[in-house]
């Protein structure tokens, strides 16, 4: 079974099964609009600068725990420059509460240093230029795109590469593989949205453990086998909850429709 960072995702039929049609991608994207019609992140952020960093700290960590950290960490370094002056130290008393916080502060600082003194303090536009920072990757690149710059990059995260095969819109055995699946597959007007959408579907109702198959308003779609009953998913599930196109398709308590504000669009022009 393909794995991604460790993890392995059982994909029953969904990556064997006969290949998605045309039309099939075309209806899946437009209900997934229809349920989501603004997504976005939900990693909090100013500027591209903290979502720069917001994005190589959520590495291994989730979007709660990272936007706890960096709320009071953003109020004292929100450019470059105010984050050399913070110290690599005092990052650390900031974001000690996520995973693997002294490598991700030791990235932040000379990423930092990297944009002062390579980038005038401005967060490169290019995806080559973005991956020579330190601590970035390829994910980490296409999300600042695609969020800050408005680019229809595709990030393959955990969630993603797990609907990707599950589902078998576009599967393969590495988060490559299925960007490069996705970029062929995903219509041009739903290329901007669909790495919000697919993150957002795989993280409150395509699961890892157990997907919410009744709740889902692609199941019709979707490749994977068997799908889970609203019996199997027991008091998780209302009555009241089981519109498909209903924004109340996450579990009680959770929100995908809660967004943060979009980056102004003149602040995306400058960076």
């Amino acid at each position: 079974m393909p794995s991604f960072a460790g993890r392995y995702y059982p994909l029953s039929l969904g990556a064997m099964a006969r290949p998605f049609r045309k039309a099939e991608v075309e209806s899946f994207f437009a209900r997934l609009k229809a349920q989501m019609p603004d997504p976005r992140t939900e990693l909090e952020f100013k500027n591209p600068y903290t979502l720069l960093v917001a994005v190589v700290l959520s590495a291994q960590a989730t979007d709660k725990g990272v936007n706890k950290a960096t709320e009071p960490l953003f109020k004292v370094a929100d450019t470059p420059e105010k984050m050399l002056k913070l110290g690599e130290a005092r990052l650390i008393s900031y974001i000690k509460t996520i995973g693997l916080f002294r490598t991700k502060a030791r990235n932040v600082i000379a990423l930092s240093k990297a944009l002062v003194d390579g980038h005038g303090s401005v967060v490169p536009r290019s995806r080559e230029e973005l991956q020579a920072l330190p601590g970035v990757g390829r994910k980490t690149a296409n999300v600042v795109l695609n969020v800050a710059f408005g680019e229809p990059t595709i990030a393959v995260d955990t969630h993603i590469f797990r609907v990707a095969n599950r589902t078998g819109l576009a599967p393969g055995q590495t988060p490559e593989a299925v960007e490069a699946g996705l970029e062929r597959a995903v219509p041009p007007e739903y290329k901007l949205n669909a790495h919000h959408w697919l993150i957002l579907h795989g993280r409150y109702t395509c699961v890892a453990r157990k997907p919410k198959c009744p709740l889902c308003v692609v199941r019709d779609l979707c490749r994977y086998r068997p799908k889970t009953t609203e019996a199997e998913l027991g008091p998780l599930m209302s009555r009241a909850a089981m519109t498909p196109t209903s924004p109340g398709s996450a579990a009680p308590g959770d929100s995908p429709h809660r967004r943060p504000r979009r980056l102004p669009a003149a602040s995306s022009r400058r960076a």
